[in-house]
């Protein structure tokens, strides 16, 4: 499944529904056991339909589960050491905070153009991946710490279990099918995503021309509601990330691929810890 927004587009291995109807025009592959909503293979040149085997992978330079597991432990590692170092170096005190804060948003900024360009590029690069990691992590370092300081110590604790939380029940729910990634839920994903992002866009607009607390999205009822809707929408790229890493395992994607597929459960998962976060900071400071 292919998005035609590079930001939402997990490239490298997804499968093309376009390609969709080929595989049910031609009665040689339905007689060959494959079901119509089979697609083809886009990792072999010759067009053949089937999966790859374990066997076949064996060898092959195809991506396994464990080159998946590897380069996402490198790259969540690298975000968590990054944390705890910016949360130590840069101190969030009232001498300090304006300098911290300063360095934590350049570091996001250049993370998100970091991850624009490896979105962009056909090849997956991990260098561009983990130097997004690192930026990342000191964004969250200095966020973590402000929001701990500031609003509750217990904050980010509550928030790191919560994304664990939920990253297993979204794995769960995946593994015994309850969650069915078809291209109707990737297609209302896509256009969840599109709304939230323009109301975060909008939010931070009146907030930086004079709206006070914006569109009210940092407090109250709404604040929660929009909190929960963002976790939500986490877990749901998460199954996207879980339906994509299935398809390259199956389809013997390249092994280079298992640093897409670590870049996109870090990009989600970051974005759940984020939405946590924030969500907990509001229930906080109601109390």
């Amino acid at each position: 499944m292919k998005s035609s927004n590079p930001i939402f587009s997990r490239r490298g291995f997804e499968r093309d529904d376009s390609r969709a109807d080929v595989t049910m025009r031609q009665p040689g592959l339905a007689a060959a056991g494959h079901r119509p909503t089979d697609l083809v293979n886009p990792y072999l040149t010759n067009g053949a339909p089937s999966p790859v085997t374990d066997a076949a992978r064996t060898g092959s330079g195809a991506m396994t589960i464990d080159d998946v597991v590897v380069r996402t432990a490198t790259t969540l590692g690298t975000v968590a050491v990054a944390a705890v170092v910016s949360w130590v170096l840069l101190p969030v005190d009232e001498a300090n905070i304006g300098r911290s804060y300063g360095i934590a948003v350049g570091a996001a900024l250049v993370a998100f153009v970091l991850s624009l360009v490896q979105t962009f590029r056909h090849r997956p690069s991990p260098p561009l991946i983990l130097g997004y990691a690192a930026l990342e992590g000191v964004f969250l370092g200095v966020i973590s710490s402000v929001t701990s300081t500031y609003i509750s110590p217990g904050v980010v604790v509550q928030a790191v279990l919560g994304t664990f939380a939920v990253s297993a029940g979204v794995l769960i729910a995946y593994r015994m099918r309850w969650i069915r990634v078809t291209r109707r839920f990737y297609g209302f994903v896509l256009a969840a995503a599109t709304g939230f992002l323009i109301l975060m866009v909008v939010d931070l607009l009146f907030s930086a021309f004079g709206a006070g607390h914006g569109l009210g999205f940092d407090s109250g009822a709404l604040g929660v509601v929009f909190g929960i809707a963002g976790i939500l929408l986490g877990a749901c790229f998460l199954a996207l990330d879980f339906k994509q890493i299935e398809d390259g395992l199956a389809y013997g994607a390249p092994r280079e691929e298992s640093w897409i597929a670590a870049f996109g459960l870090t990009l989600t998962l970051v974005w759940i810890y984020l939405e946590a976060l924030r969500l907990l900071s509001i229930l906080n400071s109601d109390n």
